[in-house]
């Protein structure tokens, strides 16, 4: 087999990817390991910056999208039983987010890639990329019980942060970023209209709680908890009584309660690789790095390393021009740190740590209370938020 590019992977950043390039003429294979059914009921975070929502729009993929899902124009900040709404566009130059699962953006890809005749390779196994160091790289793969080869020119690891792509770059090849956190999330699925129209994240002395929304009638609910949490020890009273608590304010707030349909608990860490190439293997969204949910950067992050890698790739194809290329780990990197400090920022602003002294504990009081009282602070939150540009 041969293909001008082969990526590793078939989630939002392999697909856009593939997407992205066909439309400039150049070609690609997809493998990845997990069934079509899997990688499209895969329930990820799903809010879209700004840009990430206007990159889907102009490679035509975003009609569905633009039908279907939620534009928020601000989000609240809730502690000390008040609630501040932080107005995105407008102290954004008018930016919005999008909300609209990561599920439905890879089901549009998946079918926009199978429409153009591109080959997407399910349930692809074995496979292992060789020769990354060289004009002639190669992936090794099993598929419908043969083995095959896959020649290309350039390899995209878009196979996450468990895939094969970053531990087949040389030994002593990176540097790695990684820290670890004292909580986690336990998220629920509710069948019940959000309570509010607009995220609330609220800090409370039990601990983080965060409401957001899938659609008009199904909400999506996080409380902060242990890393190792026993999800079987939360019934769905306890979590709604939980959420009640740590959600109320004031000014007489309701939080709707409904059937619960999916409960899971989310490690949160933070993890950069340096760089993010060898040779001609790149690596992509996961794969090169982690953030955790709170700035919800994971998705967005991805899509900025494929905006910059297709723009690199595409001026490789058609003037042999490699300076994108030669660039691409430097200017994807970052981007990447900046969505780091901000979701490290995010979660160490509204998370409550053990370790916290009664001292500690009152500074981050207070960094709420500027945020919500300085418009140059809030400022600062909205840009980040609504998202730096892609590229």
């Amino acid at each position: 087999m041969r293909t001008q590019v082969g990526i590793v992977g078939a989630g939002p950043a392999g697909l856009l990817l593939s997407h992205l390039l066909h439309l400039q003429g150049i070609d690609s294979v997809i493998l990845e390991a997990r069934t079509r059914d899997y990688v499209q009921h895969r329930i990820r975070a799903g809010l879209m910056e700004h840009d990430s929502a206007a990159l889907l729009r102009d490679a035509g993929v975003g009609a569905r999208m633009d039908r279907e899902g939620l534009v928020h124009e601000g989000i609240v900040l809730r502690f000390g039983g008040r609630s501040h709404r932080i107005p995105l566009a407008e102290l954004s130059g008018g930016k919005t987010v999008m909300i609209y699962g990561q599920h439905e953006v890879v089901k549009d890809l998946i079918a926009a890639r199978l429409a153009a005749g591109t080959p997407i390779l399910f349930e692809a196994s074995d496979v292992s990329v060789h020769d990354v160091a060289t004009a002639t790289p190669s992936i090794r793969f099993r598929h419908d019980g043969r083995d095959h080869t896959l020649a290309c020119d350039i390899i995209a690891g878009c196979d996450g942060f468990h895939g094969i792509c970053r531990p087949s770059l040389p030994a002593g090849h990176l540097s790695v970023f990684d820290r670890g956190y004292p909580f986690g999330w336990l998220g629920i699925l509710a069948e019940v209209a959000p309570s509010n129209d607009e995220l609330v994240y609220a800090s409370h002395d039990n601990g983080f709680a965060l409401l957001t929304m899938r659609s008009p009638t199904v909400s999506r609910l996080y409380l902060q908890c242990a890393p190792d949490e026993d999800v079987g020890a939360w019934s769905d009273d306890r979590i709604w009584a939980e959420l009640q608590t740590r959600l109320a304010d004031r000014d007489g707030f309701v939080l709707k309660e409904g059937p619960i349909t999916q409960k899971g608990v989310t490690a949160m860490r933070s993890f950069v690789v340096e760089p993010m190439r060898a040779g001609r293997l790149f690596l992509l969204g996961d794969a090169a790095h982690i953030v955790p949910p709170t700035g919800a950067k994971g998705m967005n992050l991805a899509f900025s390393d494929v905006a910059i890698l297709a723009r690199a790739l595409t001026a490789w194809y058609r003037t042999g021009n490699s300076d994108g290329l030669e660039a691409y780990s430097e200017t994807a990197l970052r981007r990447a740190w900046k969505a780091e400090r901000f979701s490290w920022w995010m979660t160490s602003l509204l998370h409550k740590f053990d370790r916290h002294t009664p001292f500690e504990r009152r500074l981050q009081q207070a960094e709420l209370d500027y945020v919500t009282t300085s418009r140059a602070a809030a400022t600062t939150l909205a840009e980040n938020y609504v998202g730096l540009p892609l590229i």
